[in-house]
């Protein structure tokens, strides 16, 4: 995973060379400086561009009309998949943007993502609490694979993904959380429908000389330790964490294993875990090592891993 915002595309290369060498997929988060959809256009224009992902958009920033007409565009110009990540975000966040806050995120997020799947599949828009039915995007003359995906922190949003979402986007869930609250959570919206795939979001560096790795989880995840929401996850998980005490918070990631730190054969094996507790699609971030040591660096990481993930466990 691509971590940061940035205006300069040309960043983006090296990490979508590694994808393309793993057969991974690039994933990118929200971003206000240049924004995060024609950031992958670009890439995907250079010819380089792996399969893609973002984790995730904002609601705020889009009628489901335009995500859904911005995700099918970026899979046709691309020619590879893209999973389309959703998330509602800080509700102070989208009070800013629309002068209110959703009221029901989880709600509103699930309706957003069944328009946004109706329209990349063809279809049309039925009535709803917050969207207007009759809404079709003129039909494509090739297919553009599109998932759509929902960010997923805790049960209630984890049931209203079920039935609307291809896929579900943990971020810093402890592999037993994953599997005791989440999947049960989406396997219960799905009702009969099969449940959306899982996808977790994993924070990893290679041990070097040097490195402290709480100071590097402060580095990537610094802000998520004092945010109501991440925390009242990490509660539910049953980690230690105190948004007055980020420090202590930081430790506690790196001591529960939330945050991989150690040998790439040791991380490729934890990432095993993940797999055997239903996730069906590992993403690494190596963010960290990024803004400590610089973008190589978090890419030679993320290689090592990825290669001894195939020497010890094969390519998937």
């Amino acid at each position: 995973m691509f971590p940061f915002q940035t205006e300069f595309p040309e960043e983006l290369h090296a990490l979508a060379a590694v994808a393309t060498r793993h057969g991974a997929r690039l994933w990118c988060g929200q971003s206000h400086l240049v924004e995060t959809y024609p950031l992958l256009a670009h890439l995907a224009g250079t010819g380089a561009a792996p399969s893609l992902g973002t984790a995730v958009s904002l609601t705020a920033h889009r009628h489901p009309f335009d995500a859904a007409l911005q995700a099918r565009s970026l899979a046709r110009l691309s020619g590879k998949s893209v999973v389309a990540g959703f998330g509602a975000g800080h509700p102070a966040w989208v009070r800013s943007m629309l002068g209110d806050s959703y009221g029901r995120p989880a709600a509103y997020t699930a309706e957003y993502a069944a328009a946004v799947r109706t329209l990349v599949r063809g279809g049309t828009t039925s009535a709803g609490e917050f969207f207007p039915a009759g809404l079709r995007l003129p039909p494509l003359s090739a297919p553009a694979p599109v998932e759509v995906a929902v960010g997923v922190l805790r049960p209630g949003m984890a049931r209203a993904a079920g039935p609307c979402a291809d896929a579900a986007v943990t971020w810093l869930a402890p592999r037993e959380y994953i599997a005791e609250t989440l999947v049960p959570a989406l396997v219960e919206g799905a009702g009969e429908e099969p449940p959306p795939r899982v996808i977790a979001l994993v924070g990893a560096a290679v041990a070097r000389p040097g490195r402290n790795p709480r100071g590097l989880v402060r580095r990537l995840v610094g802000r998520h330790l004092t945010a109501d929401h991440y925390v009242d996850m990490f509660r539910r998980a049953g980690l230690d964490v105190d948004p007055e005490e980020p420090a202590a918070g930081a430790r506690e990631l790196v001591e529960s294993g939330v945050f991989l730190y150690g040998s790439a054969e040791e991380i490729a094996d934890r990432l095993v875990d993940y797999h055997a507790v239903g996730v069906d699609e590992v993403v690494i971030n190596t963010g960290g090592v990024m803004a400590e040591h610089g973008s190589n660096a978090g890419c030679e990481d993320a290689e090592e891993i990825l290669c001894a993930y195939e020497e010890r466990h094969g390519v998937g």
